[in-house]
């Protein structure tokens, strides 16, 4: 088979690392690319925005199968351009990936169904967002409409903190918030793949949103991730299908816009169960580095089996052992930082027995590796418990010389801790 990943990022490399090991595969080609990711694809100049120019793409290299990774141009409606023109694609179309480009679409489908969530009102003026903040107090949370890369969320602490996040989110024409009930519980990161009609669970991860240790300081996209995600037991993976992932199937396509791909469910895992955060229409980021890292099976026929409708007797193995991926940043991520920076170390850093180095926003210059974005590698560990895969990481980026970057040096803290427990 030839395949064209879409995308740039770590999700990216570890999708590629994981596809280029497929027996079915003839030759992957990813648009655009990193330096990682050039070791197992052939890298392309192709604008992904301009559907066109992909499907010649895809015609003139009998592409028979597109994996769209990032979220944006699931929501431009790629999919859809790229079905039309006879290409199989995987991942939803452009109505039903409004379950994450619209928070508020999401919101009603889980009104409208009684899936657990929490409780919320949706605000397309600033004044009343604040005058509902106001009645409900602190701690609240604010979100953005549309889509935000993962950071479109402020956990406000005070009502001083929500009202700032409102005139933050104001500030453009048209803006609409989400305005939700602080959760208390833990969180996990779920994922499905999906059909259409049904769905195949894969595992759970724990994700770092914030960017310091002890979860201080500004959302990210992720900062690390693990898994499996201790606080996601059998039971709640059981009461997540039941309550969550298929209500929500079932109401997609009852509305026409049935969910093919994959599912990606942040929930939080409160005292009454597991309750949806909210849905990407996606891979997660970093949580795919771990979820690569611990899949046994082959994952091209699973990703076909979901644009086909022939996920219903499908099944995929699983590593036991935890896997743990931690983020090398930018300084100044997720504000402003630097780019061009030069990283030294790499090869030495994956001699770490049980590291895998995915790349996120990283160019090559000539034999140097330079940093090109805010979130730039994940060193991806695995080991028989969360502590020595822990360690792992840690050591291979103590290997690597970068002055310029940073990472959180407490990822896996809640697994390492239940492991001391016990």
């Amino acid at each position: 088979m030839n395949i064209l990943l879409i995308g740039s990022g770590g999700r990216e490399h570890a999708l590629a690392w994981k596809m280029a090991a497929s027996p079915l595969l003839t030759k992957l080609w990813c648009a655009p690319g990193n330096a990682g990711i050039a070791r197992e694809a052939e890298c392309v100049a192709l604008d992904v925005a301009d559907h066109a120019a992909v499907i010649g793409f895809c015609r003139a290299n009998a592409i028979d199968l597109v994996v769209v990774g990032p979220e944006a141009p699931l929501a431009a409606g790629i999919v859809d351009d790229l079905a039309a023109a006879g290409i199989k694609a995987f991942g939803p179309s452009k109505a039903a990936s409004q379950l994450e480009s619209s928070k508020g679409f999401t919101k009603d489908i889980c009104k409208a169904n009684n899936i657990p969530t929490a409780a919320y009102e949706r605000f397309r003026d600033a004044d009343a967002a604040k005058a509902y903040i106001r009645k409900q107090g602190a701690p609240i949370v604010v979100k953005a409409d549309g889509l935000a890369a993962g950071k479109g969320v402020v956990v406000a602490m005070t009502l001083a903190e929500a009202e700032a996040a409102v005139d933050a989110l104001f500030t453009s024409a048209g803006a609409e918030a989400v305005v939700e009930e602080f959760m208390e519980g833990e969180e996990a990161s779920f994922f499905v793949l999906c059909d259409g009609d049904s769905a195949l669970p894969l595992v759970a991860a724990q994700d770092h949103k914030r960017a310091f240790d002890g979860d201080k300081g500004p959302n990210t996209g992720g900062m690390g991730a693990y898994s499996p995600a201790p606080v996601f037991t059998d039971a709640v993976r059981a009461r997540t299908m039941a309550e969550i992932i298929l209500p929500t199937l079932h109401a997609m396509k009852a509305m026409g816009m049935p969910y093919k791909g994959v599912l990606f469910a942040g929930l939080m895992i409160t005292r009454d169960g597991p309750k949806l955060i909210e849905y990407n229409a996606r891979f997660g980021d970093p949580e795919t580095q771990v979820l690569m890292i611990r899949l046994i099976s082959d994952l091209v026929p699973a990703l076909l089996a979901s644009v086909d409708g022939e996920l219903k007797h499908f099944d995929l193995r699983w590593y036991p052992e935890p896997a743990l991926t931690v983020v090398m940043a930018a300084k100044g991520y997720p504000g402003d930082y630097a780019k061009g920076t030069t990283i030294e170390g790499l090869d030495d850093a994956a001699k770490v027995e049980g590291v895998e180095i995915f790349h996120a926003g990283t160019k090559a210059d000539g034999d140097k590796i330079l940093a090109n974005g805010g979130r730039v590698l994940n060193i991806t560990a695995t080991a028989k418990t969360v502590s020595e895969a822990q360690r792992r990481a840690y050591e291979a980026i103590n290997r690597i010389t970068w002055p310029e970057g940073f990472c959180r040096r407490d990822i896996g803290w809640q697994a390492v801790a239940r492991e001391k427990e016990s």
